[in-house]
């Protein structure tokens, strides 16, 4: 049976930041979870200060389908991201996703095949597992609820999901021109419908989280002041 969506230019991106042991595996998983598909793969390194600039190139290197996105100063999860929807302009449907491996590459079939049923125009994953610390859940929880109500987003809304045309091109004119901190908040306030399907994360099979638990409470907060400027 055909795949929905199947003939859709599907355009992957994720930030890279401290991966270098994780992204040939990334590449492998995504490369199977797509086959059959038109994909690409953008790996945006955000001034990450381990190996993963050589790692990336040798991938590119080994598989046109990946490309590389270098930056020199480092700006962040969605800030990265932005830049790299923004970068690949030629694709039918786009996927934000981590270069940890937390988010499975494996779902990435199941968001597209929601995404082509029609009624959305944008499909999270849905956050699911223990693969998080009790206080990070529960904060990370206690953040997304607030969001949710803020934006109409489902209240598991997190980085890792499909959109469409309409979705992308909210998403990365409301970051790099509006200034939004987070680019799920951007999909809330796109103003088109979106819906979430639930996938397990995994643990993060070597390292540790870039971010501190005061970097994280820093963002949760702009990203509710932001949330809330923008219902003006």
């Amino acid at each position: 049976m055909t795949a929905a969506g199947a003939g859709w230019r599907v355009a992957v991106v994720v930030p890279v930041y401290g991966n270098e042991a994780t992204l040939p595996e990334l590449a492998g998983r995504l490369a199977a979870a797509l086959a059959g598909r038109d994909w690409r793969l953008r790996l945006v390194i955000d001034a990450s200060p381990d190996d993963s600039a050589r790692v990336a190139r040798a991938l590119v290197a080994r598989d046109r389908r990946i490309a590389v996105t270098g930056l020199t100063v480092n700006v962040g999860q969605h800030a990265a991201l932005a830049r790299g929807l923004a970068e690949e302009s030629g694709a039918d449907v786009w996927v934000c996703l981590d270069a940890d491996l937390q988010d499975p590459p494996e779902a990435v079939p199941l968001l597209l095949d929601r995404l082509a049923v029609g009624d959305v125009q944008a499909v999270f994953a849905g956050r699911r597992g223990r693969y998080e610390s009790p206080l990070r859940r529960v904060t990370g929880a206690l953040h997304r609820r607030v969001a949710a109500a803020l934006t109409g987003l489902p209240p598991d809304a997190g980085a890792f999901l499909a959109m469409g045309p309409a979705v992308r091109t909210a998403v990365v004119t409301a970051v790099e021109e509006r200034g939004a901190p987070s680019v799920v908040l951007a999909v809330g306030r796109s103003g088109q419908p979106t819906t979430s399907l639930p996938v397990i994360r995994d643990q993060r099979p070597v390292g540790r989280s870039a971010w501190t638990p005061g970097a994280r409470l820093r963002q949760s907060a702009r990203s509710l002041v932001w949330a809330l400027r923008s219902r003006r």
